[in-house]
């Protein structure tokens, strides 16, 4: 008289392994992320630098830059850069005149490199949680 050998084994280890799996599922945070038209309706332009107060940004959320190709750029800079409003040698420069880009986790700095931009405004610091 045989019994299936191991069906014991097979039916907890089944059992077990889904519930693992859902309880692994029950803790990811499913986070989506949000789009951002820098400066609005009013797009990249002079006087945006106080454009992020009161928005809350996150890891992941896309800032959209809007302006019309060849009369500005986007440079990402870091602080001494976004105060000084000099690009370091170096920076990363986007010019399409539709430029996404992701923020990671802390502090991001984007100016304007074209001569006298960044000193009329065209700035934005942001952090991103």
């Amino acid at each position: 008289m045989g019994q299936g050998r191991g069906s014991v084994t097979q039916t907890w280890s089944l059992g077990f392994g889904l519930m693992l799996c859902i309880c692994l599922l029950n803790h990811i945070n499913v986070v989506e992320s949000t789009s951002y038209n820098v400066g609005d309706g009013g797009g990249w332009t002079f006087g945006v630098s106080n454009w992020p107060n009161g928005k809350s940004f996150n890891a992941g959320d896309v800032l959209v830059f809007k302006y019309t190709k060849g009369l500005h750029n986007v440079v990402v800079v870091d602080a001494n850069g976004y105060k000084s409003c000099k690009a370091p040698s170096g920076s990363k420069v986007y010019d399409s005149g539709d430029d996404q880009i992701t923020l990671n986790q802390g502090d991001s700095y984007f100016i304007c490199s074209i001569p006298g931009h960044c000193d009329g405004g065209m700035k934005i610091a942001v952090h991103a949680a």
